[in-house]
């Protein structure tokens, strides 16, 4: 009787061995964590792949993801920004502050350019005893120029040597206002700028010297030795 039993029994149990471990092979899901023991590491790899249903996984992967583009955004407003960045003050490329008056154009711009050209030169009568000695030697030598017997090329260069002069002294002129406008203390650069507009304007005078030495030299001694 035992023996009968226990081959009955046997299998029985073994169908309910099978029916249990096909249930239990039955609730495993596909994205569950199967992982084996002493494999670490295989459920987080293959949850990296698939693994939609993994916070672990899919948070890092994401959280990788978006601090990447993250940093790529980041580095593309950069870039961005500083192309699009405005221009310094001191930059050369920098556009100009609006001048309310160059808004003149045409006729009108010229008659405005002629008016403030003669109070500079008013100003620079009343207020510079340089040029006005430089006009007064302009006012003998260009008459001069004009009657001496040479040819057009020498009487242009007589000519413009002197208004060379007069030139160099309004820009020296000019260099000196905008400095006394700046400060009126002394200072090594603003000596250094005055002494330079000095210097150009002897340039011009040692020129307009040698040109009328030059050309009008031989003609002066020819005249001396005729008169003799």
């Amino acid at each position: 009787m035992r023996s009968s039993r226990s081959s009955a029994e046997g299998p029985s149990n073994g169908a309910l061995r099978a029916v249990e471990s096909s249930r239990d092979t039955a609730s495993i899901e596909p994205f569950d964590d199967v992982r084996e023991p002493g494999v670490a590491g295989h459920a987080d790899s293959v949850h990296r792949v698939n693994g939609a249903r993994i916070k672990s996984g899919s948070a890092n992967v994401s959280g990788g993801v978006q601090h990447d583009a993250s940093h790529d955004t980041t580095r593309d407003s950069s870039s961005h920004d500083a192309l699009n960045e405005p221009l310094s003050p001191d930059d050369p490329l920098a556009p100009l502050p609006f001048n309310p008056y160059k808004g003149n154009r045409g006729l009108t711009r010229a008659w405005h350019a002629m008016k403030n050209s003669l109070a500079g030169f008013r100003v620079a009568i009343r207020e510079e005893s340089a040029f006005r000695q430089e006009l007064t030697l302009a006012a003998i030598l260009i008459p001069c120029g004009l009657v001496v017997p040479v040819d057009p090329v020498s009487r242009v260069l007589l000519l413009g040597s002197v208004l060379l002069v007069l030139i160099v002294e309004l820009l020296n002129s000019s260099v000196e206002a905008a400095i006394d406008r700046i400060s009126l203390e002394r200072h090594e650069l603003s000596r250094r700028a005055k002494d330079l507009g000095s210097a150009a304007v002897m340039v011009a005078l040692g020129m307009c010297v040698m040109t009328w030495v030059v050309i009008v030299g031989p003609l002066v001694v020819g005249w001396v030795r005729a008169w003799l």
